[in-house]
């Protein structure tokens, strides 16, 4: 669609005549509108691909030209950097704000810093100068609410005050995201991974990566987090970085014009999600790559490492947790692991998978009885009595009313000489000499056994609770909960490991290993093992997982342990269903997300699926040189297809060419506009040559060879569907269309592949809902 449309109005009336003037292709010049895509459609990707080429050949062309040609040629070659420059540099600076935002409001909950109210408790003891080393958590500085209110600390009634005020605090916190959400970004509710997948798997939902959805998805995470449902950060910064991504693809034409250009930025900016969720640069590209994207050329991998490095450069230089270190759980554990550890590491594996498969099945169950019942009328309601519940049950537990990342970061710490935590009440040998780092397996003290009492709680109540609050209408991740699972059954697993090999050291499985007085056991690394089995059973990542695990903990040498419980979790849980929760959610809304991992074996044949059917009528159809310019118009507005088939005669239904809705429209109205004697009864022509004018009161005719695509994908009638949904999973397709013989038959799209796909698995085919 390039070259210049001036001569469409300076033909003389004897051209026009004959039709040799270039009057009808006045499609030479581009139009502002062809080649986008409505809302709820499937982008094409060959179509993009071909088109992104011939951009570049121009460019490539140009640049031999002139100085300023080949400047312009550099910065276009360099734009796609730029980008993810920036991408990483404002997804980072977000990732911090979120953080720290987060820590503050958390603790705002218990109390209130008095020499900087904005300082969270662990920023106010630090800079207090009364603050001993054994009690490092009380400074005189941070009072709670009910000493700031009565002046007691102690005592019943302190409690019921400050119980009743942290209660009232997640109750506002979460109406406020409940209700920023519903005002004005219904999308930024849900993790958004699912719906990151269909859009990068080429489907278009406007708005959901815009601006209003950034800025209240970002403003919501804090306020969701901080109320302490069981919830996560890490979803939906992915989904934030994904609208960071589109926000600066609007600058460039290359990726703003282009629906498949902007999708391997996507595919970049959800690494530097991962990378600051995490501070996992490496763990966010292996997601990206495992987990979200649907293609991912080698230039994209590089792209997005390159992202994911600037983004985790700038978490670092905000850096909100104030250690230093980019990782959330720094861990060191001096102690080898042995073999016969891999027995309780592969036990923690089974219930890895056990509860994602029970986690997924709750979920989607509650999640479509939201959908069918009233229930889903009140999501105001839904959240205010799910954190009710929450901050009801969790306060009592000091497990469960610190907020999640503090406990997984408690749970995967070691006990050093210095720990202050109830975990390590351990009973100590007086005679025993005390080196720093390498303490003993020790009998555990009335403070571990009450501790492990209260994690049991804290269980049961993670696991159910979880269920309700995953995919209500705030942002909800859901990596730091089902960590949260596996750390707490992983530690008391732990724990009853290093317990037996204490007053067992002479069995036979701990005698090779475990001498008395040394220390054998890390009950830390076993909440690390716990929360990667969870987090894998209920997502089914492996690579990704176990990298962003290790980077995530510092923990290099406990690779295989980790893999060990992965891979077990991903088996277990494949054994109950396929689909990890990311699919499942995007089956329960029919999105129209081709999985390229599902298989299809079924021997249907592209006649079986293709339509229109025999009770249907025929297929809508265009011929080369006898529809009008009334009969589109007509057949655009009784219809609502994405395209139509040009056939040389209604007779013969030999196939030309494929023409798209939207363009024919854009075409029709453009030369309605600007090409004179275009009316109703103007023949349009998508012949190679010029139309003769029989007559000179014939009306002018309309040539639209240029918006006709020449080569659309086809299959005959008799190619297994197995084929055909290959080929519509690796090209991308939209629709093909079906022929016998050069004869046009019918069409195959998208939609009816997954129509198909769901009826041959006994699931009701109408349930994908878009085009």
């Amino acid at each position: 669609m390039d070259g210049d449309g001036a001569s469409s109005t300076g033909a003389t009336p004897s051209e026009e005549m004959n039709g040799t003037g270039n009057l009808m292709d006045f499609l030479d010049e581009p139009f502002p509108d062809v080649g986008t895509y409505e809302d709820f459609h499937t982008i094409d990707w060959l179509r993009e691909k071909s088109r992104d080429t011939d951009r570049h050949r121009k460019i490539t062309t140009k640049s031999k030209e002139s100085y300023w040609e080949l400047i312009k040629s550099l910065l276009d070659a360099w734009s796609g950097w730029v980008v993810m420059l920036l991408i990483g540099m404002l997804t980072g600076t977000l990732a911090g704000v979120i953080d720290l935002a987060v820590d503050w409001m958390t603790d705002l909950k218990e109390g209130v810093c008095l020499s900087a109210f904005y300082y969270s408790h662990e920023q106010c003891c630090w800079t207090s100068n009364e603050t001993t080393f054994d009690d490092r958590d009380k400074c005189p500085q941070w009072q709670k609410w009910a000493e700031l209110m009565t002046g007691h600390s102690e005592g019943a009634g302190a409690y019921v005050l400050n119980y009743f005020l942290y209660v009232l605090w997640a109750l506002l916190f979460s109406f406020l995201a409940v209700s920023l959400v519903r005002v004005f970004a219904p999308y930024a509710c849900g993790s958004g991974i699912p719906e990151i997948k269909t859009i990068l798997s080429g489907f278009i939902i406007r708005g959901y990566l815009g601006k209003w959805t950034l800025l209240i998805k970002t403003v919501t995470l804090v306020l969701a987090v901080s109320s302490g449902l069981s919830l996560g950060k890490e979803g939906p910064l992915v989904h934030v970085a994904c609208c960071c991504g589109n926000l600066f693809c609007s600058l460039f034409s290359k990726y703003s014009k282009n629906e498949g250009k902007r999708r391997e930025v996507l595919s970049a900016a959800a690494a530097a999600g991962v990378s600051v969720a995490f501070g996992a640069p490496i763990g966010g590209v292996l997601f990206s790559l495992e987990e979200v994207s649907y293609y991912f050329p080698l230039k994209t991998l590089w792209r997005s490492f390159f992202a994911a490095l600037v983004a985790a450069f700038t978490l670092r230089a905000i850096n909100p947790f104030g250690n230093s270190r980019l990782v959330l759980f720094y861990v060191e554990y001096h102690t080898p692991w042995y073999m016969a550890e891999l027995v309780p590491f592969i036990l923690l594996g089974v219930f890895g998978g056990l509860w994602g498969t029970l986690f997924i099945r709750g979920n989607i169950a509650w999640c479509r009885r939201r959908k069918t019942t009233l229930l889903g009328k009140y999501p105001v309601l839904e959240v205010i009595v799910i954190t009710g519940i929450t901050a009801v049950l969790a306060f009592p537990n000091p497990y469960t009313r610190r907020s999640t990342s503090e406990l997984i970061s408690e749970l995967f710490n070691d006990c050093g000489a210095l720990e202050s935590s109830q975990l390590c009440d351990y009973v100590n040998n007086p005679n025993m000499s005390r080196p720093v780092d390498d303490i003993p397996d020790r009998p555990a003290g009335p403070g571990v056994y009450s501790a492990l009492w209260q994690l049991a709680l804290a269980l049961i109540f993670k696991i159910v609770i979880t269920i309700f609050t995953f995919g209500m209408k705030i942002p909800s991740g859901l990596f730091i909960p089902s960590m949260a699972v596996g750390a707490i059954a992983g530690r008391i697993v732990g724990i009853a490991v290093e317990q037996m090999a204490y007053h067992h050291h002479d069995w036979i499985i701990f005698k090779n290993w475990c001498r008395p007085g040394a220390d054998c056991v890390t009950p830390g690394l076993y909440a690390m093992v716990g929360a990667a089995a969870c987090l894998g059973g209920v997502t089914r990542m492996t690579v990704s997982l176990v990298v962003i695990m290790f980077e995530l903990t510092g923990g290099l040498e406990y690779i295989v342990p980790l893999m060990a419980a992965a891979v077990t979790s991903k088996w277990v849980a494949d054994a109950f269903g396929k689909e990890g929760i990311y699919e499942s959610h995007i089956q329960l809304n029919g999105y129209p997300y081709l999985d390229v991992r599902d298989e299809f074996t079924h021997r249907t044949l592209a006649t079986d699926v293709m339509r229109p059917r025999r009770s249907e009528p025929p297929l809508a159809v265009l011929t080369q040189d006898s529809t009008t310019v009334e009969d589109v118009e007509t057949l655009i507005k009784d219809t609502d297809y994405n395209g139509f088939p040009v056939v040389v005669s209604r007779e013969s239904e030999r196939l030309i060419g494929f023409v798209q809705r939207r363009e024919l429209t854009v075409a029709i109205k453009t030369a309605r506009q600007k090409q004179d004697g275009v009316v109703s009864s103007s023949v349009v022509y998508f012949t190679e040559d010029n139309p003769q004018v029989a007559e000179a009161c014939d009306p002018q005719p309309l040539k639209l060879r240029r918006i006709l695509n020449l080569s659309p994908f086809t299959v005959t009638d008799h190619t297994p569907m197995e084929t055909v949904v290959d080929i519509f999973r690796k090209l991308g397709l939209r629709q093909c269309l079906v022929t016998r013989s050069g004869r046009l038959l019918g069409i195959i799209t998208k939609k009816d592949v997954l129509r198909h796909m769901a009826q041959m698995m006994n699931q009701d085919p109408e349930s994908i809902m878009f085009n």
